[in-house]
């Protein structure tokens, strides 16, 4: 994930419509979040315009709304007169979105335990058998992405019970901020742990209404994470 002062290069091509549910802007912001996170565009490069339109095939203004999502979710920067800019990476920023994790997601898994109805109980179950089959394989980099989002959907579905929009977006940004350093981990190895086991233990500590245990075995988990990705990017030189 090492940065690069040149342009980054256009995403992958792909056909837009809007649907009534998702607009085109909503749908390139997807396409486009896909490819910061794993990497294509990357980290600190330049987005030229007229590249990515051409690539995706639209007109600038659902290309401006696409951008302007992801700079909303922080993985891209506008300056004046310099335009967007993939957001840069670095150790010290994952640490923060690590501590960052631990205090909002706490909160919000607490407030959903205790809020929580058996409908978000059910939720949170079915997100965890979903994860809990989804294949990851460091050679396959299709398995990472399928894993990445229901990942994700795992994290989101957990807190999503706490009755806060505002804190459960500020939680998603930060999935999204970290989203970019697992990937890179992961395109290495399958995982260092068992990480379906904390899974596991955290959402059975929550749909049991036990909020110190669920809390502490989330907290452990984002902790244990956030360490071994320092470590790992340390170590690679991948991000300083």
């Amino acid at each position: 994930m090492k940065q690069q002062d040149g342009a980054a290069g256009p995403a992958e091509i792909g056909s837009f419509s809007d649907d009534g549910k998702n607009t085109i802007g909503s749908q390139l912001a997807s396409r486009l979040r896909e490819a910061i996170i794993s990497g294509s565009l990357q980290a600190g490069s330049k987005i030229n315009l007229d590249k990515e339109r051409q690539a995706f095939n639209v007109s600038l203004s659902p290309l401006r709304e696409g951008l302007a999502r992801l700079i909303s979710d922080g993985l891209v920067e506008f300056e004046d007169n310099r335009g967007y800019r993939v957001s840069p990476v670095s150790l010290a920023n994952l640490e923060e979105i690590t501590v960052l994790r631990e205090e909002f997601e706490i909160f919000a898994l607490k407030e959903s335990i205790r809020l929580g109805d058996v409908e978000w109980e059910g939720n949170v179950m079915r997100a965890l058998h979903k994860l809990n089959r989804a294949e990851r394989d460091a050679s396959r980099p299709e398995t990472l992405e399928h894993w990445e989002a229901v990942h994700r959907d795992f994290h989101l579905t957990l807190i999503s019970g706490c009755g806060k929009p505002l804190l459960l977006h500020f939680c998603k940004t930060l999935l999204n901020l970290n989203d970019r350093y697992r990937r890179t981990f992961l395109k290495q190895t399958s995982g260092d742990r068992n990480v379906s086991q904390e899974h596991s233990e955290i959402a059975q500590g929550a749909v049991a209404r036990d909020s110190d245990y669920a809390a502490e075995k989330l907290r452990q988990h984002i902790h244990r994470t956030g360490t071994n990705l320092l470590a790992h990017l340390a170590r690679t030189g991948a991000v300083r």
